[in-house]
């Protein structure tokens, strides 16, 4: 077994003292309106990551550069940082308007207590076709934030819901990072992994549903859905909600919709020419910090792992769990633990892959239900924790179209990713595993 060094997780619980320690004294110890905001979240990664350059003197500085460029180079870093950018363009370049007139159209069709329930449900549909939770959050949120401020329903249970039905399509896609990580990484078939996945996300969806419709018949909805809206402004959404349905690319999606809204914004007169260019360079700045948050993550963890936390964390891990339902919980453990330093679930996926294939070797745990497990808990952790890009990207989205609400507001109403982990803990512990292992685990 690699021997690990514990000392080198110290970054991490350096970022988490002084980001969720510091936010939550400020928040509820010292009652400062907005403590979360009173801390910048991009300064707290620069001197987590500055303790992790001070490790390992083995490593000169230069070395220790080069190691943050592999991080910082990684697809998925990248493919993330293009998303957040384009996106942001979007967000610009439709603003305010269009996604008022989306939401206006959905509360003229359905009832205005069933909002938040469409919201949901779309979120799911959008995710499972896009592959990307990302890329739905940013789709959907500034249509949240209008139904918001049109029904009167609260801000954070709008998205909430969007975030949980996003994790739902990510957890199941097809095309999605994680999908194609964990089963890469097991060596299964996707359609049986789905499967694996679909009777435990299934069950969670279903009661989530249930408790948003309890919600929203309880609540006492004020805003009217007669207010007037531009059909035409509806175009851009339209196309992006249809793309990503029926499996278009993100980034072509995108970029759909940027043209599409750009086009309409000018011919309509909503926004003069000379303003658009302007208005998606404001887009785009607003996901700076989410970009930065990015970028100093994987640089953090590239050190980390070079200087051997990563392996200590397995490690401990590895050893604590025997029986085979603890080997279950164990990948699980072990996944969220990595999600948690990563802030990435795909990049939690892909460093798990290898001692996860070795548990399941060892507990007899198939390929395509270590699969699920690893794309399961890590999809629970990433959409809950307060730095992840999802939780980000959802913040970036209200503050950029004039709306502030921090990440534990949204918390408490993050439903879908608790019933999840309940359902997945169901499933290891109480319904009796009568399948046998049949397919061989990779030997390489």
């Amino acid at each position: 077994m690699q021997k690990g060094n514990v000392k080198a997780l110290i970054p991490i619980g350096v970022f988490l003292v002084l980001y969720l320690g510091l936010g939550i004294l400020f928040e509820y110890g010292m009652n400062i309106p907005m403590g979360f905001y009173n801390i910048p979240i991009v300064v707290i990664f620069l001197v987590a990551l500055l303790v992790a350059c001070f490790q390992n003197r083995k490593l000169s500085f230069d070395e220790k550069l080069s190691v943050m460029g592999k991080g910082i180079g990684d697809k998925t870093i990248v493919t993330m940082i293009l998303i957040f950018m384009t996106a942001g363009i979007f967000v610009g370049t439709v603003g305010r308007d269009s996604a008022e007139s989306v939401a206006y159209l959905l509360l003229s069709i359905f009832p205005t207590q069933l909002a938040v329930v469409v919201l949901f449900v779309v979120s799911c549909f959008v995710s499972i076709s896009m592959g990307t939770s990302v890329g739905t959050i940013t789709l959907i949120t500034p249509i949240a934030i209008a139904v918001s401020a049109a029904s009167g329903f609260s801000l954070p249970l709008c998205v909430g819901s969007v975030m949980g039905g996003a994790m739902f399509g990510d957890n199941l896609s097809f095309i999605s990072d994680t999908t194609i990580a964990a089963c890469q990484g097991q060596g299964c078939k996707m359609s049986d992994k789905f499967r694996e996945n679909f009777k435990i996300a299934l069950p969670a969806a279903l009661v989530t549903l249930i408790i948003i419709f309890a919600l929203s018949m309880t609540s006492s909805v004020n805003g009217s859905v007669n207010e007037s809206y531009d059909l035409i402004q509806l175009i851009p959404y339209i196309i992006v909600l249809v793309g990503g349905i029926i499996g278009i690319n993100v980034f072509v999606v995108l970029l759909l919709g940027i043209v599409s809204g750009s086009l309409i914004m000018v011919a309509t007169g909503a926004t003069p020419a000379t303003e658009l260019l302007a208005n998606m360079g404001s887009g785009a700045a607003g996901m700076f910090e989410t970009t930065m948050v990015a970028i100093l993550v994987s640089a953090i963890c590239a050190l980390i792992r070079e200087n051997g936390g990563f392996v200590a964390l397995l490690n401990g891990i590895r050893s604590t769990f025997k029986t085979r339902k603890g080997g279950q919980l164990g990948m699980g453990v072990l996944v969220v633990a990595m999600d948690v330093a990563t802030a990435n679930n795909t990049v939690a996926i892909v460093m798990s892959n290898p001692i996860a294939r070795e548990m399941g070797e060892t507990y007899d745990i198939s390929p395509r239900k270590t699969a699920s497990l690893l794309d399961t808990f890590s999809c629970v952790a990433q959409g809950i924790i307060p730095y992840g890009a999802q939780m980000l990207v959802a913040l970036s989205a209200c503050a950029e179209l004039g709306f502030t609400i921090n990440a534990f507001e949204v918390m408490p109403f993050l439903f879908y990713n608790y019933l999840l982990l309940i359902s997945v803990l169901v499933f290891i512990f109480i319904i009796p595993d009568k399948s046998q292992r049949k397919e061989a685990h990779p030997t390489n």
